[in-house]
């Protein structure tokens, strides 16, 4: 028989008592909904993480203080900090792999101005900060070479910090007030978002790190040091770079460990992205319970089926039909059964997702490559637990089933 007519044929066996396939398929659509669902929710996790990391800037690296330890016992990363500007500087004359260096001098104040105050974190950074968080300026401009190295007094600010500050939207050209010191806003940072742990990126005052070190914080040794490559490729070899010039600057003997610490954009990603991975496969595996109890019900009707056409079968064979017609015919009619059910599930799926995310606002993204594994996992569903009763169907034997009331 040929294809065209085996489906024809299963279609409209199918078709002869609608109410009953539609509750069969019915485990089928809930269970390849759900797997849609569940996986574009881990989906769209990732993609945001992917987005959240990329944010943080273009291959970015940070220097962080190293360990201490006293009686043997570890303070833990950043209690032992040598980190100075003049590391900073090193690295930026000798870093062949890096693409722009800059100091990272971090403090909290109060900024006042405009329409009242705000307490935000002020970082004092170098004029190439942009390039190496890939951060362009809405507003206005960002402050150039010279202006660190006269330590001048001009700041631009995050998009949090001039919607509080700021709301009619007039910021550059005012003036803000950091711990009695008065600022110059020259612009203001495009909208960034928040980072995977929560942090709003945006509230933050940018100002000359000379400024900064000199002005508001008074302290010789820097809390961070953060460099760009100019490729993803060179990451791995640059922080083998960094390494090497960190340690001649520190006068490290070679039995001696790090004083400091090297990270980048890529450990932070694969860490997060393990982590949603294993979630989205265990959402996955237990939406995909569902589609084996829909698998379950379409066995139950199939051998239903079996029974209440046992003398059509009889007739089937009667006129020339061979065992294998037989087998394929049912074995058919589960699999159109299943995937009806799988293509409508599909559409369940999206509007689930589509759902989850008005209510929720949490990203949501089906790819292909999760319908075709919805859609195949729901087939061979149907293969697998249509199997027993087209089986069963083909083995029995044509007088016998002739002879069914």
């Amino acid at each position: 028989m040929r294809t065209a007519s085996l489906v024809r044929v299963a279609a409209e066996s199918i078709l002869v008592n609608r109410l009953r396939t539609l509750l069969t398929m019915l485990g089928i659509i809930i269970g390849v909904g759900a797997v849609i669902v569940m996986v574009a929710v881990g989906e769209g996790a990732q993609s945001k993480i992917r987005d959240q990391i990329q944010g943080l800037g273009t291959n970015l690296l940070v220097i962080t203080a190293g360990s201490s330890s006293t009686g043997g016992v570890s303070g833990g990363a950043g209690s032992f900090n040598r980190l100075q500007v003049e590391d900073a500087e090193k690295l930026e004359r000798e870093g062949i792999l890096l693409s722009g260096v800059s100091p990272m001098i971090m403090t909290y104040t109060q900024a006042i101005g405009g329409t009242g105050n705000w307490r935000t974190m002020i970082n004092g950074v170098a004029s190439n900060y942009p390039l190496i968080r890939d951060w362009s300026v809405e507003d206005g401009s960002f402050f150039q070479e010279s202006d660190v190295r006269s330590m001048r007094k001009v700041a631009v600010i995050g998009r949090t910090v001039a919607e509080n500050l700021f709301p009619d939207g007039d910021a550059v050209g005012q003036r803000i007030q950091l711990r009695s010191v008065p600022f110059e806003i020259i612009g203001v940072l495009a909208p960034k978002g928040q980072t995977a742990e929560g942090r709003d990126q945006d509230d933050v005052i940018v100002a000359p790190y000379t400024t900064v070190q000199t002005r508001l914080r008074g302290r010789s040794f820097i809390p961070q040091i953060i460099a760009s490559t100019f490729s993803p490729g060179d990451i791995p070899a640059a922080t083998e770079e960094i390494r090497g010039i960190m340690r001649e600057a520190h006068d490290l003997a070679e039995w001696e460990e790090d004083d400091f610490t090297v990270r980048n954009q890529t450990e932070l990603a694969d860490a997060a992205q393990s982590t949603t991975e294993v979630m989205t496969i265990l959402l996955a595996s237990i939406a995909g319970i569902s589609l084996l109890v829909g698998g379950i019900g379409i066995m139950n009707i199939m051998l239903v089926s079996v029974t209440e056409r046992t003398k059509e079968i009889g007739v089937r064979m009667a006129v020339g039909a061979r065992r294998g017609d037989v087998l394929t015919q049912f074995l058919v009619e589960s699999v159109v059964m299943s995937l009806v059910g799988g293509l409508i599930g599909v559409g369940v799926g999206f509007a689930g997702s589509r759902l989850v995310a008005d209510l929720t606002g949490w990203s949501t993204l089906i790819e292909p490559a999760t319908i075709a594994l919805a859609l195949g996992f729901s087939a061979s569903v149907g293969i697998f637990f249509g199997y027993y009763p087209a089986r069963k169907a083909a083995g029995l034997d044509p007088i016998e089933a002739l002879r069914w009331e």
